[in-house]
């Protein structure tokens, strides 16, 4: 059974109380259970990280490799920022979707580039925590699609 690591970065361990006017009031919990649910309608086994820490995420990327077959990744501020993110993304070569609860391109100037797109099989931005099961089922279309 393929299996995915869905990571979430900075701040999201804060999702349902902060800004809910612009990140909505659903949870990590909720998150987690939107993704549990796409990954079993698509044959797929799930964990899950979140930190508040950089290297933590940079190390999660690494200790990916040979253990999953796919990563979401929702970066918070890290994907503004984290070269270093980047580079674990790119050294791992795991299938990767990006995912942001708002729509970054509708924010700030300098939220609207992410590094960690530049590794990214797909980006989804602006969906709330919904976003998180449309990166499930494509990474389960990529998983399909790899001989």
């Amino acid at each position: 059974m393929p299996s995915v690591l869905v990571l979430n970065g900075p701040n999201l361990n804060l999702l349902g109380t902060r800004q809910p006017e612009l990140y909505g009031r659903a949870t990590l919990a909720d998150v987690e259970a939107t993704c549990r649910a796409a990954a079993a309608e698509r044959g797929l086994d799930v964990d899950f990280l979140q930190s508040n820490h950089e290297g933590v995420l940079v190390d999660a990327v690494h200790d990916a490799r040979g253990r999953f077959d796919g990563l979401v990744l929702n970066p918070g501020g890290l994907g503004h920022t984290s070269v270093v993110l980047l580079d674990a993304l790119t050294a791992v070569g795991l299938p990767l979707v990006e995912v942001h609860v708002t729509n970054i391109h509708r924010r700030e100037q300098f939220r609207r580039h992410s590094y960690v797109s530049l590794a990214a099989d797909g980006v989804v931005a602006g969906c709330g925590i919904q976003g998180y099961a449309f990166a499930v089922h494509r990474l389960a279309t990529l998983f399909e699609e790899t001989p």
